[in-house]
């Protein structure tokens, strides 16, 4: 299986999303706390996502 780049934006908006959450879990914004694990789990998921489809549309135009 041959892993592709994914687009820039879906990059730092996963990045952020794990950033996020990793200062929620910290306390510093104690408002959203309870979403800190679903933020980093979000992240992660999206970003592996934009590898992996990218993979399968050019699976299926071969």
């Amino acid at each position: 299986m041959k892993l592709s780049a994914p687009k820039n934006v879906t990059f730092i908006i996963s990045v952020v999303l794990v950033a996020l959450g990793l200062v929620v879990w910290l306390g510093v914004v104690a408002a959203i706390a309870g979403y800190a694990f679903w933020l980093v789990f979000a992240g992660a998921v999206m970003i592996a996502l934009a590898v992996l489809l990218k993979i399968c549309k050019e699976e299926k135009t071969k």
